[in-house]
């Protein structure tokens, strides 16, 4: 799962995106309004974690630019103004919930987690699809009642798979979400590939179907 947090404390983003990465979420940083929205626009993210007040401008500008995109992200507005106005404004903008500062990282996170899930399973812990259970809370993933063992980035990939099934996806967007800033520097699909393969052979050798199909010239499709 990628987020994008926008914000300008860089201890506070290092703070967040530590915990976070070891959360196993894909973190991409923006420190301010600018950078924020060269983002949004170039790409797709399950939870963005905005502060209102930047250096070069109002987050509640950023929330603007979603709404009239209409973007699907998920928002958090982080913020350490506790004006109620902002809020009711954040949240009549689109925003999902807030967070006012200080907080502590790990309710942070089980707010992303219940945003992601409230936007992308109905709001349920498990994903459930013919023989493949996925408890997103404790990341563990069954085929046909039996633990089978990801790593990390197969199991990012399972589940962005799971959230897009029956939809056909590129090869740019799931490395964008498997690897974020960094997928920008890769001129091959080499380790795409590897995690494909990787994730099929485990799935085929607990018993599960093959439902990861290529679509070719255009990506991938999870489906029965």
């Amino acid at each position: 799962m990628k987020i994008l947090i926008i914000e300008d404390e860089k201890e506070m983003v290092k703070s967040m995106s530590q915990f976070l990465r070891q959360e196993s979420y894909v973190c991409e940083i923006a420190y301010s309004a600018h950078d924020a929205l060269e983002k949004i626009l170039l790409f797709d993210y399950d939870c963005i974690l905005l502060d209102i007040n930047l250096p070069d401008g109002n987050g509640l500008k950023i929330l603007e630019k979603l709404k009239e995109s209409r973007k699907a992200d998920g928002v958090i507005i982080i913020t350490a103004n506790n004006s109620l106005e902002d809020r009711i404004q954040g949240l009549n903008l689109g925003a999902d919930d807030y967070l006012a500062k200080p907080f502590y990282l790990p309710e942070l996170s089980a707010r992303v987690s219940a945003i992601i899930r409230r936007k992308q399973f109905g709001g349920s812990n498990k994903i459930l699809f013919r023989e493949i259970s996925v408890d997103l809370h404790g990341k563990i993933v069954m085929v046909n009642d039996d633990v089978i063992e990801l790593t990390r980035k197969e199991y990012d990939l399972l589940v962005f798979l799971l959230a897009n099934k029956n939809r056909v996806v590129s090869k740019n967007a799931i490395a964008e979400h498997l690897s974020g800033d960094n997928a920008e520097l890769l001129d091959k699909f080499d380790f795409l590939y590897s995690h494909i393969k990787n994730l099929k052979r485990k799935l085929a050798d607990a018993g599960c179907e093959d439902y990861l199909k290529t679509v070719y010239g255009l990506g991938y499709k999870f489906s029965v």
